[in-house]
């Protein structure tokens, strides 16, 4: 079966068994390509709660299924490849968590969405990377313990300078790859070019870039620049995206290590296989589910 063969078969079966397929951007083009909708994880879950569709597939890592399923528990949510965790989301469990908490008993507990749902449930706040800074600027707390990723941490601190932050040594393996060497190598061969990054580089890189937001963002901020070309600091799946859908700007990748293996475990006749009814089927225990969910209504309630 040819990749385009597969993909009609996908159409064609969501469409027979009313299935919504979810991928995060940084899935490979030949799985946006059949997905329903696109984009960074927050949003992708928000996307299907109203929808009429009952079986929702999630391309992306588990912590992205576990929040579809927080926000739509009368759906059934499928995880494409069981195996595709987070490592940043795995970073931090619950015991050590409440030992903070005690350590810091003043502070907001602001839960990036790169968390368990087991992890949420003790967070008092939840956060995206587009949306930290306005939220975490709107919370009647002036201390805020932030988890897991102590680089968007940093990122909002320096823009939150009337809050105290505490942090764990917690971030994303992925771009904390991405080096300040690599992005002045990166300037000198593309002097032209713009430097977008994503907050979960490092703090030294993410200072100077010339934009710095979420994955959409980011493609966001590229399509609409009157600018023809960008180094993009975050996973090389978003170069090749961005190649395709704005042809006549060039892109290049900031490192070619920014690669998430869990995303890349995704692959085409997975998606295929759980639309015949094979995948792993999300469930969460109801207490668990509402307790985390609280945070994330903290943000939606503060304005997404």
């Amino acid at each position: 079966m040819t990749i385009r063969e597969m993909q009609e078969e996908i159409l064609r079966l969501k469409k027979q068994k009313n299935i919504v397929i979810l991928a995060h951007s940084y899935q490979r083009r030949e799985i946006v390509e059949i997905a329903d909708y696109t984009g960074d994880s927050y949003a992708l879950a928000r996307c299907v709660e109203n929808g009429k569709a009952q079986t929702v597939i999630m391309c992306g890592v588990r912590f992205m299924a576990e929040t579809v399923k927080i926000l739509s528990p009368e759906k059934r949510v499928y995880l494409s490849n069981a195996e595709a965790g987070c490592p940043m989301a795995e970073q931090l469990d619950p015991e050590l968590l409440a030992a903070l908490k005690e350590q810091y008993p003043n502070a907001a507990v602001a839960a990036y969405i790169n968390t368990t749902a087991e992890l949420k449930t003790l967070c008092d706040v939840c956060v995206t990377s587009s949306s930290a800074e306005r939220i975490l600027a709107k919370i009647p707390e002036t201390e805020i313990l932030f988890v897991p990723d102590i680089n968007l941490g940093r990122y909002v601190e320096s823009k939150l300078p009337n809050k105290k932050f505490h942090f764990v040594q917690g971030g994303c393996p992925t771009h904390v790859r991405a080096t300040k060497e690599d992005a002045a190598r990166a300037r000198m061969v593309h002097p032209e070019a713009l430097l977008l990054v994503h907050p979960e580089c490092r703090f030294e890189v993410v200072k100077g870039a010339d934009f710095v937001g979420s994955t959409s963002g980011i493609m966001d901020f590229a399509k609409k620049s009157a600018a023809k070309e960008f180094i993009i600091g975050t996973d090389n799946s978003i170069v090749e995206h961005l190649q395709y859908e704005c042809p006549e700007k060039k892109f290049y990748p900031l490192s070619k290590d920014l690669v998430c293996h869990n995303m890349k475990l995704t692959t085409l006749t997975d998606v295929w296989n759980c639309c015949k009814g094979e995948g792993e089927e999300i469930t969460l225990p109801e207490e668990t589910r509402l307790a985390a969910k609280r945070c994330i209504d903290k943000m939606i309630e503060l304005g997404d």
